[in-house]
């Protein structure tokens, strides 16, 4: 396809601020809808050259459409916590505001929407070891949480939606790693890191011994845009697992140890084998490779050692800063409102609120 206008639904969030990049670098033109939860941090070095609309992605103005070729989708809530801290805002964004952006994009003749979704889809527990196999998108799957819920329900409408007239692509992502200037340190692998550099320890919960499927952030970015480039016949109304490989929490604690190492962080491993609900699932990512010859290329090791080279650079060292975690900064978010609703401004009068 040619290179167009492209809109990115929670352009500046983690993942969505790297894509944004490796779009611009291609020669694509950026249009970003972001409420900016988290500020615009993500969008640093690209701010001058991408066009940035603050608002909520429920209540969205057509004119957001014009002139754009495609749509990705990465906005709404992005984890377990947040989506059952607050179902009924989890269930608006990651669902209803799924359908309510395709059903404008199919109106204003927009074809290409691809959605992000995730890989919690295929959860099944560490309970039942019967059950631990090897899933692919044509898996039987009943999601109960939350979260995976809604994004499943999502994934339900815009499938039917599919015609030659509309092409969505829905993209399960596994469990993200790496640097992003909106920077989390509530994934995984980023905790492993985070924890190293602030105690010297990684801690396994239930000794680590739950799967994941993951991938660093920059191939998570570069499977999105394999989906957009590709041709339409090929993706539409398709669902790819996204992910570098399956791997034991437990396995992946040791080679986030051995990466640290070589660049100056030693750090224990301390598994904590008491039980406690925790996702496992692993899942085949064979068919973005077989449809796009799409295949990740970044390492664990490479991406850890990229990771601590860039926190280091940047400054990205106030590891206990709520802004890195996303539940701790909805929560402080939605304290401060409760507060300032009844306040006002923190330093100006209520008389000079009056007369603003």
């Amino acid at each position: 396809m040619s290179l167009d206008k492209i809109l990115l639904v929670g352009g500046a969030g983690y993942v969505g601020s790297i894509l944004a990049e490796e779009l611009l670098e291609r020669g694509y033109a950026i249009k970003i809808l972001d409420r900016l939860y988290f500020t615009d941090n993500g969008l640093r070095d690209i701010r001058d050259r991408v066009d940035l609309t603050i608002g909520d992605m429920r209540d969205v103005d057509p004119s957001i459409f014009d002139s754009v070729s495609a749509v990705i989708n990465l906005g709404g809530l992005s984890n377990d916590p947040t989506a059952e801290y607050n179902p009924k805002a989890n269930y608006e964004m990651n669902t209803i505001s799924t359908q309510t952006l395709a059903e404008m994009c199919k109106k204003q003749g927009i074809k290409r929407y691809i959605f992000a979704s995730s890989c919690s889809i295929y959860d099944r527990g560490v309970k039942y070891d019967e059950r631990d196999i090897l899933q692919d998108e044509t898996s039987d799957v009943h999601p109960r949480a939350a979260y995976s819920k809604s994004k499943y329900d999502a994934e339900r409408i815009l499938l039917n939606m599919a015609d030659e007239n509309f092409c969505p692509v829905i993209l399960r992502k596994g469990t993200i790693n790496g640097f992003s200037h909106r920077m989390r340190y509530d994934l995984v692998t980023n905790t492993f890191v985070k924890s190293a550099m602030t105690t010297g320890n990684l801690n396994l919960h239930y000794g680590g011994e739950m799967w994941r499927p993951i991938i660093d952030v920059r191939d998570a970015a570069r499977g999105y845009i394999a989906c957009l480039e590709a041709d339409e016949k090929r993706v539409r109304g398709e669902i790819f697992n996204l992910s570098l490989q399956n791997i034991r929490i437990s396995e992946l604690g040791l080679r986030v140890r051995e990466a640290l190492r070589d660049v100056g962080v030693d750090t224990d491993i301390r598994p904590d084998y008491s039980y406690k609900g925790v996702r496992s699932y692993r899942v085949s990512n064979k068919k973005l490779a077989r449809v796009l010859g799409f295949q990740p290329k970044i390492s664990i090791e490479e991406s850890v050692i990229d990771l601590v080279k860039k926190i280091r650079h940047f400054g990205y060292t106030d590891f206990d800063n709520p802004k890195y975690n996303n539940i701790r900064w909805m929560k402080m978010l939605e304290e401060a409102h409760k507060i300032i609703k009844i306040t006002g401004s923190v330093f100006e009068t209520s008389t000079e609120k009056t007369d603003g």
